[in-house]
């Protein structure tokens, strides 16, 4: 009879092309993961995998059987959550990454209502950019994650849409785009932008590079700080410089292509092979309404 292991291999060599891939991936030898599909098959009287190309590709059967086998791991991984959940206590240590431009008010106050709530329990709060958040919190280094998105779905956490937080253009006052009255996509391209991405390289794909030249940074508070120094031009949220706009500190950029501001959406990551206790559940569904 088949086990989890045969169908964690099955799942991981398809998602990976390659038993070897799939091999180093969990820790063992190529040859145990080739005989683990090979007992998989024979327990199941299904051909999973063409082994006639340099690289095994699925079969159309195997492709069908994918989805059933990934449903019963991922059942797998609920169960267990939930055994751990029923012997969990409150957690003594709670940590939480999102990006830095999620420090809303609203977000603060939550903070402050956990410290009442759950006083016991040390909270660690970090920022990160949002390309970084979702392994972080795979990788067991954040227990809850905020993050804006491009909307991709990854099936390695669990995802909660919470909302969205408008973007706005802005430079300083003293920037030569400042004196134009309405901006065009051509008069941005000659002007140094600047764009978020994370410590990998990795970038979200809700803001594209417009400019020729781009400085890059991983929080908003450094491309603000760029923005003043008259450095270049930058989608920030809202929230973060509305009231500079208003002071003139910064002056917004009226866009031709932009009819409203443009809005990007927020995902609240937890993990999905871990138990969540009471203090990470509570501040989990606070934040849920954080854009509310």
């Amino acid at each position: 009879m088949y086990n989890i292991e045969q169908l964690r291999m099955f799942v991981m060599a398809a998602e990976l092309g390659s038993f070897s891939a799939c091999a180093r991936r969990l820790g063992k030898v190529q040859s145990a993961v080739s005989q683990g599909i090979s007992n998989l098959e024979v327990d199941l009287n299904v051909q999973l995998f063409d082994r006639t190309t340099r690289k095994p590709g699925l079969t159309k059967e195997g492709l069908h059987l994918l989805t059933f086998a990934d449903a019963i791991l991922q059942q797998m991984y609920e169960l267990e959550s939930a055994s751990k959940a029923l012997n969990n206590k409150e957690e003594i240590n709670l940590r939480l990454v999102l990006d830095d431009g999620l420090q809303l008010d609203s977000f603060y106050a939550m903070i402050d209502q956990f410290s009442l709530q759950f006083p016991l329990t040390s909270l660690e709060v970090f920022f990160a950019a949002s390309a970084d958040i979702v392994g972080l919190v795979n990788e067991g280094q954040a227990d809850i994650g905020l993050m804006y998105t491009d909307m991709l779905f990854e099936k390695d956490v669990n995802i909660c849409y919470i909302g969205n937080v408008s973007f706005v253009a802005v430079v300083s006052p003293e920037h030569p785009l400042a004196a134009l009255t309405t901006v065009t996509a051509a008069q941005l391209i000659p002007h140094r932008q600047l764009m978020l991405k994370g410590l990998d390289n990795n970038q979200l794909g809700y803001l594209q590079p417009l400019s020729t030249l781009v400085w890059w940074g991983n929080n908003h508070s450094m491309l603000r700080n760029y923005v003043d120094k008259g450095i270049g031009w930058c989608f920030l949220p809202q929230h973060l410089v509305n009231k500079d706009i208003v002071s003139g500190k910064l002056n917004a950029l009226t866009l031709s292509f932009d009819h409203k501001p443009w809005s990007v959406p927020v995902n609240l990551i937890t993990p999905k092979n871990r138990s969540m206790g009471p203090a990470c559940s509570w501040l989990s569904q606070q934040l849920t309404s954080l854009l509310d």
